[in-house]
């Protein structure tokens, strides 16, 4: 007989695994009772082979009334509080409480292991449930002692259908108002092919909402290709496993609710484990339950990929880890800097019953330990308030064993306070009135350490190379010890995945154009560079500029975002400012425009602290009219759809609703990364996001991305030698000598008076003053701050301490405060009062989509050790000499008639696309060369406007910038792999 290659046969072999290789046992369709939902034949079977008296006394076989009434309140049950509670707490039924589920047992509990062995798993192939149409029916439902966990649809590639069809059909087919499908009767979905695997968790017609549950293929979408058989065999190998099964019932799966502050509805979300967050937890639990406390954990998770829910079931079950019979950790620290993460634990975690009651927040002197003492075992804290929090921490803590999980690793764990908490946590630590100089520099070192009675646990989806070097898995490779996250799900593929959306898919770019006029009638000298800078910060600021760059992300936001129903007509903006004064400006702007055009919209402004603005000093709820802690929840709500900021809500601000960003602030690296990345929450009804940035180049956007697209990667460890040349050339400015290091490290640390100290700082710093010229302070001044930033971190991680280092350290820090700048003349100054702004105007660039290539991971460089810095020698030039290169360097052009030629330019790709040469070029040839004969056509095209506008070929012919952008725009909107004739229009 021939494989049989159709949907049935993939049924056929996922179930007859489960039952010969899994101990499942396969049900029938007359065991399933279609007005309850339950496999009744299993439910009173398990229950009268466990509680046999219990049964008796509810009557249930004696009478068909006392049935129906426990089958009422069983359903009851489930519709209440849905089948994950109801098998983890039982059910009451007067007179008494029925188990339905029997816990994993540890290794030493015969009894529970007897109890867990009766539960009955089960499977039943083609289940007819519905009521009222005997046809329909499911390709495979899951039971837990007859209690339905997981509904299952296959398809088959083989025969032309895969997952998306099965989708379609849950979407279209199965009804969510049957008994089956409403929520939480089970506690997911899986739709299935042979290639892929999706799961929702709540059925809701065409808005249900399905997202994959892959394992991923080179740090994408996917699976890899398996050579022991199907795809997505893990499904039914490794997650539908009795044990696996049942670990997700008691520590993963559950129905969070959260209560509607204004209407007092409760809104409930059923929470299923995706791929990378069940096998990243279970691979740190696994590990922790090995090699026991005092190992570090660096966790990359993209933003938006769920990391609360994997810090909640990972802080949840590290405190019920135990090796031998004893605990592994007395106490799981979470230190994160979102101030709702706390809430977020406790909603993520109340429901299992192993450590409920047990969280606790953190926020005063004091406060860790009375939790500890008080029983709390996940005890949280906000970064900021976390070296506080540490100082009244008894001895009889030092003794036990900590967990410490850092949310957002990157900006946590500076020296100063990891030192703080590492002295409070740490087992040797005693303090003593009769130590010497030499014992508290040595307590110090030991603090810098990682701790030996704790392991760390740091989450972040942007890992900096301190953060690699610090918590990742180091490696051998190419000769230099490498390192890299111990898990890892990249960005990559949580954009590819559907689990976050990708915000460089349409990515704008907005030029600004000006003209900058001389108002004094002589040609005075500046620094050329700073003068840039200055008059770049001048226009961008300029209330003409503001006024425009206001109008145009009004306008758009109300004709591309509102017009077109974004995020289901839901939409939110973000416009990002570089300072508070720019954010105010912005939002009366904002604010004025949008009264003009009689919009119904508001917005809102968020800056820290009070700021002079207008002749007054505001806040938040003075502008806004709510506090601030609204702002959040005021978002949510109309009118309010814009939020303009000013580096607050750049980092750790979930909201799904925000689709558009206008950025008017120069970002790169992480921030840049950070920043967009607040689009990138995925929502039922949002589609694409929108960026439209009038201070960036696309190429530094790009590259910031890059690095943490895919895995990150620390491509070599810190050298601590460039210590020792740090060292060396700090002393050799002879600004201090041993003896001030000696007897200044001495005072400080046996807590003299400042008097004490200050005069023996500021013999140093005179000495620094007199004796150094402005190279020479320069040198000494980056080189010492190199230092002691380079020493926090080292000290951290070598294995090896070294007290000269740690005293340095010390006097230097003390002492860099009380070293003045280095005077340096602005010959820049009084450029602002001799120019006036012209003109100006800005112009959005063709849409991109910011491709991102490289599929392997990003190496990125150590810890820098080098000073940076220096002092270098201003260029001078005329003012009219800087103001023409200015106008050059920002493209502006003062057309005399603007129109006439934006249509001539209009024309230009339509007579490019027509060039034969250029058509061969993209049926026969690369992009490269493609382009290479697009360039020609061009020059051909322009020269044949000579005639018609002498404007545009002298610009073109005379203006770089202008002509890499014209060149740039038509290969754009002309090239087509397959030859075709452009035939279209273009905005200019």
């Amino acid at each position: 007989m021939p494989t049989n290659t159709r949907e049935s046969g993939l049924e056929t072999l996922i179930v007859n695994y489960l039952v010969n290789s899994n101990g499942y046992e396969q049900g029938q369709n007359s065991d399933y009772n279609k007005e309850y939902a339950i496999d009744e034949t299993r439910l009173f079977r398990f229950l009268q082979a466990t509680q046999p008296d219990k049964l008796e006394a509810l009557g249930v076989f004696t009478s068909d009334i006392n049935k129906s009434k426990f089958l009422n309140r069983l359903q009851g049950e489930i519709a209440k509080n849905g089948v994950i509670h109801v098998l983890r707490n039982g059910l009451k039924v007067y007179p008494v409480t029925l188990d339905l589920y029997y816990l994993l047992p540890s290794e030493q509990n015969v009894k529970a292991k007897e109890l867990y062995e009766q539960n009955i798993f089960s499977v039943t192939r083609q289940l007819m449930y519905a009521r009222d149409n005997a046809k329909l029916a499911l390709d495979f439902a899951i039971f837990m002692n007859g209690l339905p966990i997981i509904t299952c649809e296959l398809k088959n590639r083989l025969t032309k259908q895969n997952v998306e069809d099965a989708v379609y059909q849950y979407k279209t087919d199965r009804d969510p108002r049957e008994l089956l499908f409403q929520f939480g009767r089970c506690m997911v979905h899986f739709a299935v092919d042979d290639n892929e695997v999706k799961m929702c968790t709540k059925l809701d017609g065409k808005k249900s909402w399905f997202l994959p549950f892959n394992q991923g293929y080179r740090d994408g979408a996917g699976n890899p290709p398996n050579p022991d058989g199907i795809k997505t065999d893990y499904l039914w190998k490794q997650i539908i496993t009795k044990n696996q099964l049942s670990n997700i019932i008691e520590n993963y799966a559950q129905i969070v609710e959260e209560k509607d502050e204004d209407t007092k509805k409760l809104k409930r979300t059923q929470i299923f484990p995706r791929y990378h967050q069940l096998a990243g937890v279970q691979a740190l639990l696994a590990d922790a339950s090995d090699k026991g406390a005092g190992h570090k954990y660096l966790i990359q998770h993209s933003a938006g990929s769920g990391k609360s829910n994997s810090i909640a079931w990972l802080a949840h079950q590290l405190v019920s880890l135990s090796k031998d019979g004893k605990s592994i950790f007395d106490s799981v620290i979470v230190v994160t800097d979102r101030i709702n993460l706390d809430k977020q634990i406790k909603n993520t975690i109340k429901s299992f019953m192993q450590v409920a009651n047990t969280v606790g927040h953190a926020e005063h002197s004091g406060d860790l330990r009375k939790l500890l003492q008080g029983g709390k075992k996940i005890i949280v804290s906000i970064v900021h308030k976390f070296p506080y929090i540490l100082e009244d921490i008894g001895n009889s803590h030092r003794m036990n064993n900590f967990a410490i999980i850092i949310d957002e690793a990157h900006s946590s764990q500076s020296g100063s306070m990891s030192a703080k908490m590492n002295m409070s946590l740490s087992a040797n630590y005693e303090s003593s009135e009769e130590e010497s100089a030499e014992d508290k520099i040595n307590k110090i070192m030991e603090g810098r350490k990682m701790l030996t009675n704790a392991s760390y646990f740091a989450f972040t989806a942007t890992p900096k190379n301190k953060t690699l070097e610090m918590f990742g898995v180091p490696y051998e490779e190419e000769g230099k010890i490498k390192h890299k996250p111990f898990h890892y799900y990249s960005m990559r593929q949580a954009i590819e995945e559907g689990f976050i959306m990708d915000v460089l898919q349409k990515y704008t770019p907005i030029h600004s154009y000006y003209k900058i006029a001389k108002i004094v009638e002589d040609d005075p000298m500046f620094d050329k560079k700073k003068a840039q800078q200055k008059l770049r910060r001048y226009v961008e600021s300029n209330e003409t500029a503001i006024r425009m760059k206001a109008e145009i992300m009004v306008d758009h936001f109300h004709d591309q975002v509102i017009a077109k129903g974004k995020v289901g007509g839901q939409a939110r903006a973000m416009v990002v400012t570089g300072s508070i004064e720019r954010a105010m400006q912005y939002y009366y702007a904002i604010t004025h425009y949008l009264q003009q055009r009689k919009s119904s919209f508001k917005a809102i402004l968020a800056f820290s602290g009070e700021h002079e603005y207008g002749g007054m000093v505001l806040s938040e709820s003075a502008v806004n009219g709510f506090a601030s802690r609204e702002i959040e929840k005021k978002l949510k709500k109309d009118p309010y759809r814009l939020l303009i900021v000013a580096n607050k809500f750049q980092t750790g601000f979930d909201e799904p609703l925000l689709h558009t960003m206008y950025v008017d602030k120069v970002l790169a690296d992480i921030q840049a990364v950070q920043t967009l990345s607040r689009l990138n929450r995925a929502h039922p009804l949002k589609n694409d996001t929108f960026v439209l940035d009038f201070a960036n180049e696309t190429d530094v956007i790009k590259e910031a991305f890059s690095k943490y697209y895919t895995t990150t990667i620390l491509s070599d460890e810190t050298d601590p030698d460039k210590l020792n040349d740090l060292e060396s050339d700090i002393h050799a400015h002879h600004v201090f000598t041993d003896y001030h290091v000696a007897t200044i490290v001495e005072l400080y640390l046996n807590g003299a008076e400042r008097d004490t100290l200050d005069p023996i700082l500021d013999i140093c710093a005179q000495t620094y003053k007199d004796e150094l010229d402005e190279s020479g302070q320069v040198d000494f001044k980056s080189k010492a701050k190199a230092f002691t930033r380079t020493y926090g971190f080292l000290a951290s991680i070598l294995p090896y301490s070294n007290p000269a280092w740690e005293r340095l350290s010390i006097f230097l820090t003390l002492l860099l405060p009380k070293l003045p700048a280095p005077i340096e003349e602005d010959l820049s100054r009084g450029i602002l009062e001799a120019i006036d702004l012209d003109s100006y105007r800005a112009e959005a660039q063709t849409m991109m989509s910011i491709a991102m290539e490289s599929s392997s991971p990003y190496e990125i460089d150590p810890v820098p050790t080098s000073a940076g810095g220096g002092k270098t020698d201003p260029e001078l030039d005329l003012l009219s000499n800087i103001l023409a290169t200015f106008h050059d360097l920002f493209g502006n052009i003062p057309w005399t008639d603007e129109d006439q030629v934006k249509k001539y330019i209009a024309g230009i790709p339509e007579m490019v696309a027509k060039d034969k040469n250029y058509q061969n070029a993209m049926k026969h040839s690369d992009k490269q060369n493609a382009k290479i004969e697009s360039d020609k056509a061009l020059n051909k095209a322009i020269i044949n406007l000579m005639t018609d506008n002498m404007e545009i070929f002298k610009q073109f012919n005379d203006n770089q910038s202008f002509n890499k952008w014209l060149s740039d725009m038509v290969f754009t909107v002309t090239y087509n792999t397959e030859g075709e004739v452009y035939s279209g229009d273009v905005t200019i």
